[in-house]
């Protein structure tokens, strides 16, 4: 009997099951939910719980039956395995998921919590990104936004008190594309540069809405997981050094874009 967790989002359909006892992930873009159905559908012997906006079309394309759990509930029990998994101990905590949007939960030992979350998330980064460039494809969009520099684009605390000691930390992005009237006359802007603050400022709003979700809640850890971290240092990068800023504590799960999938294995694994 071979157990299978699903994870079917907006962008990426992710997979957790176990093979010769070692915990085993998959992922696919969204695109190929009929292959993933197809491939499903041909295993014999298995138990198969599915999880996410799209589990209920993927449902629809599988021959055998298949459970279904709350994608939230799925998430934190998947989180709370992978601390374990890893050897992080963390009871009381916010966890931010940034997917396609980004989801908000305030989990304190056995229970958890929807506190908000925000539009903003890996469909604004790529959105915008083409909008701006062209490009759609994450993994060029990934290294070239390392590559550039925010400054001719966003402006910074420290540039409007310039001469002069700002009340609050000068690194801190006063306006997120603000430099844009006053530095885009100077030369064409780079695709390297529009990227990077696109990410910047997708990287700035996650982190600050966890951080105002911490302090609501009286917590001081914040656990990001998501498609959106997926070989995006850029990104986490940004969250990190913003949440610390903040005065936060940020923590990111190995794996941890797999936590749905890994809640829905665990719950048909019971």
């Amino acid at each position: 009997m071979m157990n299978i967790g699903i994870d079917a989002g907006g962008t990426l359909i992710k997979v957790a099951y176990i093979k010769n006892g070692s915990l085993e992930f998959k992922k696919y873009p969204i695109s190929q939910l009929d292959h993933v159905a197809s491939w499903i559908s041909g295993l014999e012997n298995t138990k198969i719980c599915i999880t996410g906006g799209k589990a209920a079309l993927l449902k629809s394309l599988m021959s055998q039956k298949a459970e279904q759990i709350v994608e939230f509930e799925a998430t934190c029990s998947g989180v709370r395995y992978l601390l374990a998994k890893y050897g992080i101990s963390e009871e009381a905590y916010i966890l931010t998921n940034v997917g396609t949007g980004t989801s908000i939960h305030h989990v304190d030992k056995s229970e958890q919590q929807r506190i908000g979350g925000t539009g903003v998330g890996g469909g604004t980064m790529m959105g915008l990104s083409q909008l701006l460039t062209g490009l759609s494809d994450y993994d060029t969009i990934v290294p070239l936004a390392a590559k550039g520099i925010r400054d001719r684009i966003d402006l910074k605390v420290s540039q409007i008190y310039k001469g002069t000691v700002p009340p609050i930390p000068g690194d801190l992005t006063a306006s997120n594309f603000g430099n844009i009237l006053a530095m885009a006359s100077t030369g064409e802007l780079e695709k390297e540069e529009l990227l990077a603050s696109v990410m910047g400022m997708v990287g700035e709003t996650v982190a600050t809405v966890s951080v105002l979700a911490a302090g609501q809640c009286g917590v001081s850890s914040i656990i990001f997981i998501g498609s959106s971290f997926i070989q995006n240092e850029f990104l986490k990068e940004v969250v990190q050094s913003y949440t610390k800023l903040r005065g936060a504590q940020p923590i990111f799960i190995e794996n941890g874009e797999y936590s749905g999938a890994v809640g829905a294995l665990l719950h048909v694994s019971k």
